[in-house]
C-alpha cells in the first residue's frame, strides 16, 4: 500500500549548531485541528508506514473500546483458526445481547461467514462463537488477544471479551487507548500475514450466508459509512456501549500514504454521527498537510572536500592528502513523514587537520540530521586510504638527497 513519495524543493525552518541552512521540500495546506474542534474525548491519527503520531488528543488515556475490539478478534481468528471449518453455537454464544445474529444453540456456522457477521454487522454472538471455536472458550481467546497486544508492544490495552462488551476482572477493565487502537489497526492491514483477508472482509458492504443445515439464511450490511464518504478507505470498525460511547477506528490510503484514525468516547446518543465528523476532519488534515521525504536525499549543509590534508609530527615532512568518503547511516526509516511546520537541524563536527599515521575507515567528522528533534540520519566522514609516518627508508633518502646536493 505504501509507495515511495519524495519531494525536495521548499526550505523548512532550520535550527542549527555549527551548520548552514539545509533545505527539503514541502507542500500542503495547514488545516488547524485543535482539541476543542473534536467531539472525541480521545483521538489519534498515525501514519501507517512509520507509525508517526500526526495528531493526538488524550491519545494515551485508557478507555473502553466497545466493538472496535472486533478488529483484534478478526485478525486473531484469521491467524490462528481455520476459517473454512464450522463452529458450533454454545448456550453462552446464543445468550449474547444485541447487536446479535440470532444464532441458536447447537447450530453450526462456517467461521469465515461469522467473520463477515462480526465485522459488517458487529454481531456479539458471532464474536463469542468464533472465540470458543478457536480459543476453546472466551478466556482462552482473550489470552491470544492479549499475547498479540504484548507482541505489538501495547502497554495500555487489555482484552477480556471478544465482542467488546464492557467487562472487568481482577486485572482491570476491558480497554485500550486511541494510539494503541490505531496501532492494532496498523498491524491488521499492514503487518499481519493475513492482512489481505482482513482487508477483503473490511471492504465488503454486503454479504449473505447460511448455517450448515442450509435452513437459515442471513444477510449482513456493513456499517462503515466512511466507505461512502471518502475515497481510498482500506478498513474501518465502529463500536458503541453505554460506557465507551461511540468509537471508531479506520484507515484511508491517499497519495501513496495510509492514514489511520482512532476515536474513543466520541459522543453518546443522540450524537451517532460525531465519529464521522471527527474521522473525516483528522484524515483530511493528514492528507492535506503531510508528505514523505527520503532522508538519504537531504544534502549536507556545508561543502565537504573529497580530500583531507594529513600533517606529520616532523614539520620538515611535507603534508600529504588522502581521499575522503561520506558514509550515510539511517537512524530508523529511510522515508519519514513531515509537514511544512517540521524543523530541520543538522549538527556537525569535522577536524580541520589530521596527523599521520591515518588508517582507512578512520572517522574524522560527522553530521547528524534531526527533524523535529529526532535523529533521522548520521553521516560519517571517513578516510579512504592509509598514510603512515615516514619510516627508515624515507630518512635515508633525505640524507642521500642532502649529500648529493653537496
Amino acid at each position: 500500500m505504501f509507495k515511495k513519495s519524495i519531494s525536495i524543493l521548499m526550505v523548512l525552518a532550520v535550527v542549527f549548531v555549527n551548520i548552514l541552512p539545509v533545505s527539503i521540500s514541502a507542500f500542503g495546506k495547514e488545516d488547524q485541528i485543535t482539541p476543542n474542534k473534536l467531539y472525541s474525548k480521545s483521538a489519534a491519527l498515525i501514519d501507517a508506514h512509520t507509525q508517526t503520531l500526526l495528531y493526538g488528543k488524550n491519545e494515551n488515556e485508557p478507555l473502553a473500546m466497545a466493538s472496535t475490539t472486533k478488529i483484534m478478534t478478526c485478525i486473531i481468528a484469521l491467524e490462528y483458526g481455520d476459517i473454512n471449518k464450522y463452529a458450533k453455537v454454545s448456550k453462552k454464544a446464543q445468550s449474547q445481547p444485541k447487536v446479535h445474529l440470532g444464532m441458536k444453540e447447537g447450530e453450526e456456522y462456517l467461521i469465515k461467514d461469522l467473520l463477515y457477521s462480526l465485522m459488517l454487522e458487529s454481531h456479539n454472538d458471532s464474536a463469542v462463537c468464533i472465540a470458543e471455536a478457536i480459543g476453546l472458550d472466551v478466556d482462552g481467546f482473550a489470552k491470544l488477544m492479549n499475547e498479540k497486544a504484548d507482541e505489538l508492544g501495547l502497554k495500555n490495552t487489555y482484552f477480556i471479551t471478544s465482542n467488546g462488551l464492557d467487562e472487568a476482572d481482577e486485572k482491570g477493565f476491558h480497554h485500550t487507548t486511541a494510539i494503541e487502537l490505531a496501532k492494532i489497526m496498523r498491524y491488521c492491514i499492514y503487518e499481519s500475514p493475513k492482512k489481505t483477508d482482513f482487508i477483503k472482509i473490511s471492504q465488503t458492504t454486503n454479504y449473505s450466508f447460511k448455517d450448515k443445515s442450509g435452513k437459515r439464511s442471513f444477510n449482513c450490511t456493513g456499517h462503515n459509512l466512511l466507505l461512502g464518504m471518502m475515497d481510498g478507505v482500506v478498513s474501518g470498525k465502529t463500536g458503541y456501549t453505554s460506557k465507551a460511547g461511540y468509537c471508531y477506528v479506520g484507515a484511508v490510503e491517499k497519495n501513496n500514504k495510509v492514514y489511520i484514525v482512532a476515536l474513543l468516547a466520541c459522543g453518546w446518543p443522540n450524537n451517532k454521527n460525531y465519529k464521522w465528523s471527527d474521522a473525516k476532519a483528522l484524515l483530511n488534515y493528514g492528507i492535506n498537510n503531510y508528505y514523505y521525504i527520503d532522508v538519504l536525499e537531504l544534502n549536507p549543509p556545508i561543502r565537504i572536500d573529497k580530500r583531507k590534508r594529513v600533517l606529520f609530527k616532523n614539520k620538515n615532512v611535507e603534508p600529504k592528502y588522502c581521499d575522503m568518503i561520506l558514509k550515510k547511516d539511517i537512524a530508523h526509516n529511510r522515508y519519514i513523514i513531515v509537514s511544512d511546520k517540521s524543523k530541520l537541524k543538522v549538527k556537525y563536527s569535522i577536524k580541520d587537520d589530521v596527523y599521520a599515521p591515518v588508517k582507512k575507515s578512520e572517522e574524522v567528522g560527522y553530521l547528524c540530521y534531526y527533524i523535529d528533534d529526532k535523529i533521522v540520519r548520521k553521516d560519517y566522514l571517513m578516510i579512504n586510504n592509509d598514510i603512515a609516518e615516514p619510516g627508515y627508508r624515507f630518512y635515508v633518502r633525505k640524507i642521500l638527497d642532502i649529500y648529493m646536493d653537496f
